[in-house]
Formats: C-alpha cells, sequence, structure tokens
C-alpha cells in the first residue's frame, strides 16, 4: 500500500521540493516529480540546475532518451511511469494512478491555493486507510530553501 507523507508549512512550494529532492538525491533514491503546471516545471527545472551554486541535481523530463539513467524525473503525466518508487505531487489535484506507487510525497505551501486542496487530498488518503504522515517544514526551509 502506497505510503503518504505531507510536507506541509512551506513559504515556497518549487524551493522546499527542490530542498527535499536534495535530500532524495543524497539517499540516491529514485523519484518521479509529478508537476503538470509547465510554468513550475520550468521553475523546479532551473532551481535543480543552479541551486545551490555549482552544483546541481541530476534530473530531466520523462520522455527525455535519458530518462532511464536518470534518478530524478520531471513529468506531466503518468500513464507509463518508468519508476514507481516515489512520486513527488506538485500539482493540486489527486495525481492519477498514485496507488501504484510505494510512496507519495506532498508538499504544500502556506498559500490557501495550495493548502485548501491539500486539506481535501489528506482527507482522501486518510479515509481510504492509506498509511498518511504528516511533517511541518516551516522551519526545516523558513526562506523556502
Amino acid at each position: 500500500m502506497t505510503h503518504v507523507e505531507f510536507l506541509h508549512g512551506a513559504p515556497d512550494r518549487i524551493q522546499a521540493a527542490a530542498h527535499w529532492l536534495r535530500q532524495a538525491w543524497e539517499r540516491r533514491q529514485s523519484v518521479l516529480v509529478y508537476v503538470p503546471d509547465s510554468t513550475q516545471a520550468a521553475h523546479l527545472d532551473r532551481i535543480l540546475w543552479t541551486q545551490p551554486q555549482l552544483s546541481f541535481l541530476p534530473h530531466c523530463r520523462a520522455d527525455s532518451p535519458l530518462a532511464a539513467e536518470t534518478p530524478i524525473l520531471l513529468t506531466d503525466r503518468l500513464e507509463d511511469p518508468l519508476q514507481e518508487n516515489c512520486l513527488l505531487n506538485l500539482s493540486n489535484e489527486l495525481p492519477p494512478t498514485f496507488s501504484r506507487f510505494e510512496q507519495l510525497v506532498e508538499v504544500v505551501s502556506i498559500e490557501d491555493v495550495d493548502r485548501l486542496p491539500a486539506r481535501e487530498r489528506f482527507k482522501f488518503y486518510r479515509e481510504r486507510g492509506y498509511p498518511v504522515e504528516s511533517h511541518d517544514i516551516s522551519e526545516v526551509c523558513p526562506d523556502g530553501r
């Protein structure tokens, strides 16, 4: 059964996601990032290339020829994922086919546009018996980094 983890209280959702992805990379964890908004995807891509300075996290789009050998994949579709270990959801919707993943991570900012739909997703997962954890990351990433 999919284990669900909510990381809430982020001042900036994309910065917090990048921070979490750095931690995942340090653990050598493969992650599929569901980011259907093209503006957010481009912003996250830029951050993963430039922060911290003189560093980058190995990532690419899921439809890239390098996807099979890249640990962090960005996608706007979940029909045929290359990996089913961990899904990082950066949409405000219930990710399609989330239950095929071992782990689902939801990053939630302090903005109502993120918080309110996240509450509904949290309720959905909990009511259906998924193990759900919640962590306040406002102190971990107070400036969003």
